[in-house]
């Protein structure tokens, strides 16, 4: 019995199953403990102008995500670990300290962008994981070496601070971080990439923990600069890991994707596109790319009347949408045709951005109107009656 229960675990689809079950109830069951804390110590993110809530709202969130996926993920013994996983780790532990101190204490923008290069340098460097080719994108093959390297570190820096950045309405970093985790998981899984499918499954699993009190009106909490500066790390590694091995020629060719950059930009559409065009205006504009406002497309969305839960699905279905279809083209097209249609793509999101702008700014300057027309009115109508009490 014991022999065929060992056997039945020594299964990587198993024990993958099992990390998903684990890191699920791990961040489910923590997070009421890590909320009673907060509010006990006054931990609380307090509104301001641009906030997307009312109320002082316990953070630290992303510690339950950061337990959740490394429990997970522990307790099994890949055989394909290799060094990677070592240099992953310690990454993600300066990243896990540095959202810690942020949370309790407002960092410096240049300490923060240091400790994220470090944690790249130790991944990039140190374990030798970057993007090596363009796939032929454009005409571009084979990148040189400092170049290669140069650009995946940049790579890690935008993509962990747009997580940072499009997590400004409730479930929306957490659940394009858990759709994007889960999508290069399942292709790890079918090549049999077991280390990094579990590392990913096990960080969806947490995130789909998370959002279940992200979303909550009595239980809310949120994750935090703690939580969106390691799943946007881990996402930044399981999309680098997905195009470096499908440079690679060691594994079956039958799931290898040559459109393997595009397949991972649509996959991570959401958080790049936003951050691009969020960064375009505010420069358009003179002003500095770092400077906070509501220009993000969830925020349109919700000024333009839709709920939080509502403007989160939509981004999903646009993340879910564009990556299936990319897919689907995938045989059909070259790397470059499928990245003009990316592009396009992108085009569509700045016209739709740009048009809620402009109706919110309309609803906005008709409310204005509206308000000034009613209080003329009551101005009147005191005036009136004064003149009558006056008279009588």
């Amino acid at each position: 019995m014991r022999l065929i229960f060992e056997e039945i675990v020594g299964d990587p689809n198993v024990q993958i199953f099992l990390s998903i079950i684990l890191s699920l109830m791990v961040t489910w069951r923590s997070i009421p403990v890590i909320r009673n804390i907060c509010m006990l110590r006054g931990l609380m993110e307090n509104p301001v102008k641009r906030s997307s809530h009312s109320s002082p709202t316990p953070t630290f969130g992303g510690i339950a995500i950061f337990a959740g996926t490394l429990i997970g993920y522990m307790i099994w013994n890949f055989e394909d670990e290799g060094f990677l996983m070592h240099k992953i780790f310690a990454g993600l532990l300066i990243l896990f300290f540095l959202g810690l101190k942020d949370d309790l204490y407002a960092l410096a923008p240049l300490k923060k962008i240091g400790s994220q290069v470090l944690a790249s340098v130790l991944v990039v460097i140190g374990s030798d994981l970057r993007i090596t080719s363009f796939f032929g994108i454009f005409g571009v093959h084979e990148l040189p070496y400092v170049i290669s390297v140069l650009f995946t570190i940049f790579i890690f820096v935008a993509l962990i601070n747009s997580f940072n950045l499009i997590d400004g309405i409730d479930g929306l970093s957490g659940g394009i971080a858990m759709i994007a985790s889960a999508g290069f998981s399942w292709w790890f899984v079918i090549n049999e990439h077991w280390s990094l499918a579990c590392l990913g499954f096990s960080l969806a699993a947490s995130l789909l923990g998370f959002l279940r009190y992200n979303y909550s009106k009595t239980s809310k909490i949120f994750m935090g600069d703690t939580g969106s500066l390691i799943i946007g790390y881990l996402v930044t590694i399981l999309a680098i890991s997905f195009i470096s091995l499908n440079e690679s020629s060691n594994f079956s060719p039958g799931h290898h994707f040559v459109s393997a950059p595009v397949l991972a930009l649509s996959l991570l559409s959401v958080p790049i596109f936003d951050t691009l065009r969020v960064f375009g205006v505010r420069i358009l504009k003179g002003r500095s790319p770092f400077e906070a406002d509501r220009l993000h497309l969830h925020h349109l969305l919700v000024d333009n009347g839709l709920t939080h839960l509502a403007s989160s699905l939509t981004l999903y279905g646009m993340t879910i949408a564009l990556s299936i279809f990319t897919y689907s083209l995938r045989s059909f097209f070259s790397n470059t045709a499928l990245s003009i249609y990316v592009i396009s793509v992108f085009a569509i999101y700045l016209a739709f951005s740009q048009w809620l702008e402009v109706r919110r700014f309309r609803n906005h300057r008709t409310k204005l109107n509206q308000n000034f027309n009613g209080s003329s009115r009551t101005k009147k109508s005191t005036l009136d009656l004064e003149g009558s009490i006056s008279k009588n």
